[in-house]
């Protein structure tokens, strides 16, 4: 029997943004980093069939990146991240909860804030900034294939 995904409307969504300091995880044997990682998925994996984990997401290696800002008409694209830092944007968690304490005993419960740190951001509800702006709430689903 296949999990039902939780259908309460009450539910906000989150986004929980996974930092790292690239050095701490660098510092880990690999078989202790992977146990790490094995144990991370499988929490993951509990999560998606509670109907809890919506998206998770690993991001590649931060010199990978490209930042692009527009000023004045005029677009740069530069390599990397923009922001200076020692913790680094490193992958993502979209998640629901019925509120923030709820959102962060979730977030605790995967390790990466060991090895930086995890913020945790309500979503916005875009059907109500599609009605509040005047855009038309269709224009996004008739766009999908």
């Amino acid at each position: 029997m296949e999990p039902r995904p939780r259908q309460d409307r009450a539910m906000q969504q989150y986004l929980l943004l996974i930092y790292i300091e690239p050095a701490l995880l660098q510092a880990l044997p690999s078989d202790e980093f992977n146990a790490l990682m094995r144990d991370c998925l499988a929490h993951a994996d509990q999560l998606q069939a509670e109907g809890t984990l919506l998206a998770a997401q690993k991001l590649q290696p931060v010199d990978t990146a490209q930042t692009l800002r527009v000023r004045d008409g005029h677009s740069r694209v530069l390599d990397g991240p923009f922001a200076e830092t020692r913790e680094l944007l490193a992958g993502f968690n979209l998640i629901r909860a019925h509120d923030r304490d709820e959102a962060m005993r979730i977030a605790r419960e995967f390790p990466w804030a060991r090895f930086g740190s995890i913020e945790v951001r309500p979503l916005e509800d875009m059907d109500a900034e599609r009605e509040r702006c005047g855009a038309p709430a269709a224009a996004m689903a008739a766009a999908a294939p």
